[in-house]
This record gives C-alpha cells, structure tokens and sequence, in this order.
C-alpha cells in the first residue's frame, strides 16, 4: 500500500521533534533519491538549482514552473518511499495568494513540506519588502496549517542584504505568521546562527552545510541548536564535477579516467 501524503508530513514532521540534528540531502532525480535513501538518509528536499540547470535554464528566476518543480520533487517520493521537502522558491508568484496555490498543489503532489523565501525573481529588486514577505508568509501558512510543513526562508545573505538584524527580524516574523521551520541561507558564522537559533526558539532552524565560514561536523551544528541541515545544490554540483574529471581524462585520451564507479545494476535493484 503506497503511503499517503499525511503520512509522509506526519514522519518528517517527526523528524524535527526528535532530539539533536539532522541532514536532508537535496536530491534531483530517480537515482540520486534511491541511492541517497540506501545511505540510511529518513527525508529528502528537492534543489531548485539542480532542477533549472538539468534544464539548462538559470535558478531562483521563474524559468522553471511551478509544475515542473513540484513534479520532480513528487517525483522523488515516488521513487524512493520518503518524505520530501519541496524547494519551491518565492511560491512561483509575487502575491500572497500564489504562495498559497504552491502550498495547495504541492499538498495535492504528495509533498511532505515546503520552503517559501522572500525572493522576487527579479534580480533589480531580489527581495520582498519586510511586510508584504510577512503576508505572503501568512497566506502559506494558512494554507499549510496542519497538512505541510512549511518553510520559511530569508535570502538577505544571498541576495545582497547581510543584515543579520533584518535577517532575525524577518525569520520571527514568519515564525509567528506560522512558518514551522525557520531558514536563512549563508549565515556568516557560528555565532549568527546560534543568535538565529535563539530567536526563534522553539521552532527549528535549517541551514546549509553550516556557517560561511566553512563546513563544520552534525555535532558542532546541533550544539549550536540547528535541527536541519540540507545541502541545496551542492551534491548536484559534487557530481557535476566528477563529470567534468572524468571528461578532461577522456579528452586527453585516458579512457579509463571515465570508468564508471558505480554499476547501473546496483540503481537498478534500487528502484521500486
């Protein structure tokens, strides 16, 4: 019997209320998802990045749908039998009512959560003033309460804004509209994220990898109170570089350089 929607929100949802942290790899296609699920990881997001470049179009500019990016990350459930957070940027929309049809459909798709940020698409002005961002938190939120969970993520440190005042104003903001996880990409340190922990304490916070600074262990992050960490595009770019190895040695004539060092029968055994 496939496992329904409420049930994958009910386990990732549980996943947070457990102590310590934990990683969400970002996945972004059938393979990726059941070789990830084989290395014991419980969730999976989907990476926004990863889906535009597979398409040879550019991230976070509106140049994949809001159906495509949905797809591939039901998609992914599909395939591996997990929960997974959707990576679905500004909602697809300016207003507050397209954040609440992204929430709709990716409810409808099986998801088990979401991310909202406070982007535009628009890199003249890459981000949502402080109070209408807040409504269209409020308008997912509403949408999302108690069948998905929701996201909420500030993109100051990405797009130009490292304020980590604003930065904490926003993230409580949305924690009060109802976001359930708190994120802001890029943080510069481990101190900005234990004052981003303690903000909005009790809910979790997300981060990528971890601080600017550099990565640092599972341990180090929980200690500093992060309960989520996701890797975004990274893995898909960790392969995109292999790919780029393993092409210079065969343009230099080292056919062996490009072996593969994974059998397709070992994906094969993988998939449902």
């Amino acid at each position: 019997m496939s496992t329904t929607q409420a049930e994958h929100y009910a386990r990732f949802r549980a996943l947070h209320e457990e102590p310590g942290a934990f990683i969400m790899p970002n996945a972004w296609d059938g393979a990726s998802a059941v070789l990830l699920k084989r290395e014991g990881f419980r969730a999976l997001g989907s990476s926004s990045l990863a889906i535009a470049f597979a398409l040879g179009r550019r991230d976070g500019l509106h140049e994949v749908s809001r159906e495509a990016a949905i797809a591939n990350a039901a998609l992914l459930g599909a395939i591996s039998g997990l929960p997974v957070n959707g990576d679905l940027e500004d909602g697809f929309g300016p207003d507050p009512s397209d954040c609440a049809l992204t929430v709709e459909a990716a409810i409808a798709a099986g998801l088990a959560g979401l991310g909202i940020e406070d982007t535009t698409a628009n890199p003249a002005r890459p981000l949502h003033g402080f109070d209408h961002a807040v409504k269209r938190m409020q308008a997912a939120a509403k949408a999302a309460k108690g069948r998905i969970l929701l996201t909420g993520r500030t993109d100051n440190f990405v797009k130009g804004n490292p304020d980590l005042d604003d930065t904490i104003r926003r993230l409580t903001a949305f924690a009060e509209a109802g976001a359930d996880v708190l994120f802001a990409p890029a943080l510069p340190d481990l101190d900005a994220i234990r004052k981003v922990v303690r903000a909005i304490a009790p809910k979790p916070v997300n981060v990528v990898f971890g601080p600017g600074t550099g990565p640092v262990p599972l341990s180090v992050l929980a200690e500093a109170g992060v309960k989520r960490v996701s890797t975004g595009g990274a893995l898909y770019r960790f392969v995109m570089a292999s790919l780029v190895d393993a092409a210079k040695a065969l343009a230099a004539g080292n056919i062996a350089g490009a072996a593969p060092r994974l059998g397709g029968s070992a994906i094969v055994a993988l998939l449902p």
